[in-house]
């Protein structure tokens, strides 16, 4: 994964899927296929890293939330 901008890291933990998404395709000029993956990617390295830091649990994180 290259480098995305630290705004990606805060949408994903302050639940802004739709944003973080957004900026990685940009960022990344890659397909939204490629850019949910990679949003997935982050998702688990930062749940990894810093699980302290979400406000919801990984069950509350994904609800409602359809691609």
């Amino acid at each position: 994964m290259g480098q995305l901008p630290e705004s990606v890291d805060q949408d994903i933990l302050d639940h802004r899927i739709i944003f973080a998404i957004k900026t990685i395709r940009e960022a990344s000029k890659c397909t939204l296929h490629e850019a949910l993956d990679l949003f997935a990617q982050r998702y688990e390295q930062l749940r990894r890293e810093r699980p302290t830091d979400f406000q919801l649990s990984r069950e509350e994180y994904g609800r409602g939330f359809h691609s």
